[in-house]
């Protein structure tokens, strides 16, 4: 199965807001994705955008904790988490 092209993407608040809901900090996020600190820093303030593969790494990071992206549907992008994940 392929990703479509708004899968590869998350906003830097849909960042915060997964995060948040699993209870992780950036360092565990970041370590949860193979990723620097300040890359998830830097993203989740809006100073850089991730490459790609760092960009697919945070937010696959956060599906299989359980988190399930929600595309704008008109009242903007979101999070919510899959049930039974928490």
């Amino acid at each position: 199965m392929t990703k479509d092209v708004w899968s590869l993407n998350m906003t830097p608040a849909q960042c915060r807001a997964a995060r948040a809901l699993l209870n992780w900090t950036q360092d565990q996020l970041a370590t949860a994705a193979s990723s620097g600190n300040s890359t998830v820093r830097n993203f989740e303030a809006g100073r850089s955008t991730p490459k790609p593969i760092h960009m697919d790494a945070m937010r696959s990071a956060l599906e299989a904790a359980g988190v399930i992206f929600i595309p704008g549907n008109g009242e903007g992008p979101g999070v919510r988490l899959r049930k039974g994940a928490d």
